[in-house]
């Protein structure tokens, strides 16, 4: 299992600050997360990476439905090349406007079908971007005009760069978008749930749903002929980074599961104590089996 910090603030200077006290002290990837109004992560996911030589860099997550696909693909493809290949696109549909109404300030959310069509379309035109090269696009809401000049380089990771993607299980339209690509960042619906209440699938989101839903993401992927590409199950959870048992008590069963990232978060700490809870438990290092 990989491990992975997620910076809950808001202030560049201190991401950037943090990305290489996370490599100092064992971890695998650290993350920003991305707003609609908010601090630029790609910018400030480009800085860590001039100061940073191993740690992976990303966001979580990126709503790619409300992003323009060649600006994402353009500023993923330079920290891809700054980093030398270490960067990850994580990538939803975003939240919906009657859960989180700040996050629709400038527009009106067009729903969760167009949003999901805008997703689907998003990824895929994002292949073509990152390589480079002259093609052509045409979907329902993207179209693409074949250029010969002023190409962009390709990225340095191929086929792509590492794209994980949210999926609600058991929606099996959800978990087919992301059993092609090469991450599963996990959402539950529980049987009869009218909607995705996120302290509900806290609550009821086990080790044993994990597992079933992995099952069914690898055989997908045999089916569709990916079984030798590699594929990453992240998990997302709090550990305290004092004890280390009682750390490898909570991630043990996810790893059990089938996780190969945890991803380290606390988003209930207050705004005037991040800095400090960020850099104590980042020294802690991550929370290892034992």
């Amino acid at each position: 299992m990989q491990h992975g910090f997620i910076f809950t603030g808001t202030d560049p200077e201190l991401a950037v600050e943090l990305a290489p006290l996370a490599e100092e002290s064992g971890w695998d990837a650290f993350f920003v997360w991305e707003g609609i109004w908010a601090t630029d992560p790609w910018a400030t996911l480009a800085a860590a990476a001039m100061v940073t030589e191993r740690i992976r860099l990303g966001t979580m997550l990126t709503p790619v439905p409300r992003r323009r696909a060649w600006e994402l693909a353009g500023q993923t493809m330079t920290v891809d090349r700054l980093s030398r290949g270490r960067v990850i696109l994580s990538a939803g549909l975003g939240v919906p406007q009657d859960v989180e109404e700040r996050f629709w300030i400038f527009e009106d959310d067009p729903g969760r079908k167009v949003r999901a069509e805008l997703l689907d379309e998003g990824l895929e035109l994002m292949q073509h971007l990152w390589q480079g090269h002259p093609f052509e696009y045409e979907a329902a809401h993207y179209r693409a005009k074949r250029t010969d000049t002023m190409l962009p380089p390709a990225i340095v990771q191929q086929p792509r760069i590492p794209t994980w993607v949210v999926g609600v299980w058991p929606r099996m339209t959800s978990m087919r978008r992301v059993a092609r690509y090469d991450g599963w960042i996990p959402n539950y619906a529980p049987p009869n749930a009218s909607g995705i209440d996120p302290l509900e699938q806290q609550r009821t989101y086990t080790p044993d749903i994990a597992a079933e839903a992995i099952a069914w993401i690898m055989a997908e992927r045999e089916r569709l002929g990916l079984a030798d590409r590699s594929f990453d199950v992240v998990h997302e959870g709090t550990t305290g980074g004092v004890d280390p048992v009682a750390d490898a008590a909570v991630v043990g069963p996810w790893a059990a599961a089938g996780a190969t990232w945890w991803l380290e978060s606390d988003w209930q700490v207050p705004a005037d104590r991040v800095a400090e809870y960020a850099r104590d438990r980042l020294r802690a290092g991550p929370p290892r089996l034992v």
